[in-house]
């Protein structure tokens, strides 16, 4: 973004030519526009657009011919009636010079630049009348970027790039093309934003770039996507990525959008996959995907053919570099390594921040309370915000109320570090830009057809952040209710007899008499830690022998392999024997009588049970509760899977 610096008087107020809300000199303001004229050409005049002069309230625009403010997403009841100036004029009444103020500047795609200010009526040295309206200024064709000047677009505000030379060269001779996937899994959150804005970049710096819809990917991800549901997630994606990149203002007509499958099935694709296969070790492939496919004990073969198809990505969509996460790093390392191997050119890499989520970790699709869903209304973001980790100190001597003004980012962060800003103010301030953005996206999403596709996309419907499961089960759906987990007390423990690492424990479920349950746990718990705790069962499991011993059920632990650590998960205190456990927003299933082997119920549900970084037990998001609402926990081990 260029700002011109005051012609007249040097700007004494710096603020006044940053969207800031300042108070604009009238002069600086005059010798401002007159600066952005020599650098902008007015908008191409929209057919309908009202040209109404009104006495009443009459203010102008400064560079008229605009499109109406809808189609730059700007609600017209914010904007009052505007005299219109000729083609090509850059005026500036005498009600701007009186005085403005900007109160929002935004750009509105990546050649135009939209204003909305604060300008007096007629009548405001009587009545304080002002009006709003707004400002449109299109950057002239003529303003060329050096290769420079395209690589540092291309590369500010990003974590990491490999292959900067790479890059620079290809800008010497010609435009980058560059990719950006997402596998269509979960329901897209505020965290995409940040590559939204990167693609602004791209395209400002003249680049060709192709948005991925990896569907394929979604379903080898542990089936995040299940196959029949495949080609309404990607129109949901569709929908919300193009929904997204119209509310921060990028023109969509330059984008390329491209379905996965349309590709990734055909004979050439499929014969590189083979190709590929022969040369990736299983330890290569698991560290690729490491931070990016669903991990587990067990992996399936899926997962590790996840980083293969994203590197021969690169290829089939031709492009110099791809854009992704910093969590993406190993797979476009791995990219980088293997490719070559198969006669294909290296290709760059570019590297956004991650965002963290609301509870501090990052945020996450299967995680409801990290993240704020595009599609959430106001209050849910309020009241996400209002619980939300924003504490980089000792704030106790902090005052929220009042305000202040900053110029960019950085000001604001280092205000914030310092315990100038307190966290209440921060998430005021954050709440409002944030329904800034997503009300258009709302707005498009509350047409019939959107309804009836989201619905469809994600049968479990989402209502008021609340998941509704009001669609009985069948015996084939996997779905958490089907597990029958209990509290349990442990009445009586001993060394199993044949085997050194093994407990063999009495558990009271609430049952006529206790349960036989044979548990790992020798190396991790002393036994006499074991004696009359308090522990969470899973009782529907099928009955097997442990070394001559029946087991009747196993008891849950939050386990991390390096180094190996196992912990019993802690019912709450008001917990007692034979209590349920139930998984939130999953209350109303029936569990099996004894979970079908066969089927492996346990182990597709077991994927997805883990504590989070509160070390509260959950299954995709959604905590384990008793029947008092209290949490299950673990001690210590957060991010860890329960087995």
């Amino acid at each position: 973004m260029v700002f011109a610096k005051c012609a007249v008087h040097g700007c004494g107020n710096k603020r006044s030519h940053r969207f800031a809300n300042p108070s604009i000199h009238p002069e600086c303001f005059r010798a401002w526009v007159a600066a952005l004229s020599s650098l902008f050409l007015p908008v191409p005049t929209v057919d309908g657009r009202e040209n109404v002069s009104d006495p009443e309230h009459c203010t102008t625009v400064a560079k008229s011919n605009a499109p109406t403010p809808e189609q730059n997403g700007v609600n017209r009841s914010t904007c009052n009636k505007s005299n219109m100036s000729k083609p090509g004029e850059a005026l500036v009444w005498e009600s701007f010079c009186k005085a403005a103020t900007i109160i929002h500047g935004m750009v509105s795609d990546c050649s135009i630049i939209l204003l909305e200010v604060l300008v007096p009526g007629p009548r405001a040295c009587f009545t304080k009348e002002f009006h709003r309206t707004v400002v449109y200024f299109k950057i002239k064709d003529d303003m060329k970027l050096t290769p420079n000047d395209k690589y540092q677009l291309i590369t500010r505000n990003l974590q990491e790039v490999l292959g900067e030379d790479k890059i620079k060269s290809i800008l010497k001779e010609r435009d980058i093309r560059i990719y950006w996937g997402t596998a269509t899994t979960g329901k897209p959150h505020v965290a995409y934003f940040v590559p939204m804005s990167k693609i602004a970049d791209f395209l400002r710096a003249g680049a060709e770039v192709t948005v991925l819809f990896a569907d394929l990917h979604a379903y080898l991800d542990n089936m995040k996507a299940p196959w029949d549901l495949l080609e309404l997630r990607v129109q949901y994606y569709e929908h919300s990525i193009k929904s997204m990149l119209e509310s921060i203002g990028v023109p969509i007509d330059k984008l390329k959008f491209v379905k996965g499958t349309n590709y990734q099935l055909s004979k050439e694709y499929t014969l590189d996959v083979y190709r590929l296969s022969s040369v990736i070790t299983e330890h290569d492939a698991k560290k690729a995907g490491a931070e990016v496919v669903k991990q587990v004990e067990h992996p399936l073969l899926s997962g590790l053919l996840y980083p293969g198809l994203q590197a021969l990505d690169e290829e089939y969509l031709k492009v110099d570099a791809q854009f992704g996460g910093i969590d993406q790093r190993k797979i476009f390392t791995f990219a980088e390594k293997y490719l070559p191997q198969l006669g294909y050119q290296k290709r760059a890499h570019l590297m956004n921040p991650m965002v963290p989520g609301l509870t501090g970790a990052k945020m996450s699709s299967s995680e409801e309370e990290s993240k704020i869903d595009l599609l959430d209304s106001p209050s849910a973001v309020k009241k996400k915000l209002k619980k939300a980790f924003c504490e980089p100190g000792n704030i106790e001597n902090n005052e929220n109320g009042g305000d202040i003004i900053f110029e960019d980012y950085e000001l604001l962060e280092k205000a914030f570090a310092s315990e100038e800003v307190h966290p209440g103010d921060l998430k005021a301030a954050v709440e409002i830009y944030i329904n800034k953005l997503l009300d258009p996206i709302r707005k498009k999403f509350e047409e019939p057809l959107m309804k009836e596709l989201i619905q469809k996309a994600y049968p479990i419907a989402v209502k008021e952040g609340k998941i509704n499961h009001t669609k009985p089960t069948t015996t084939d759906d996997i779905v958490p209710s089907r597990l029958d987990i209990r509290i349990g007390k442990i009445v009586e423990v001993s060394r199993h007899p044949d085997a050194d690492a093994l407990y063999v424990e009495k558990i009271d479920l609430g049952e006529e008499k206790p349960r036989t349950i044979v548990s790992g746990l020798v190396n991790f718990v002393p036994i006499q830690e074991m004696e009359d705790r308090m522990v969470v069962v899973l009782c529907n499991l099928k009955p097997a022998k442990m070394r001559g011993i029946e087991s009747q059920g196993m008891v849950l632990c939050a386990s991390l392999d390096d180094p190996k650590q196992i912990e019993p998960l802690i019912p709450p205190e008001s917990a007692k024997p034979g209590d349920r456990v139930i998984i939130e927003n999953y209350e109303t299933g029936t569990p099996d009588d004894i979970l079908n082997p066969k089927k492996k119920v346990w182990e597709k549900l077991q994927m997805d049970l883990k504590t989070n970084n509160n070390l509260i037990a959950q299954w995709q998001g959604n905590n384990l509760l008793t029947k008092d609402n209290g949490f299950i926990t673990s001690r210590t081990l957060a991010e860890a899977p329960i087995k």
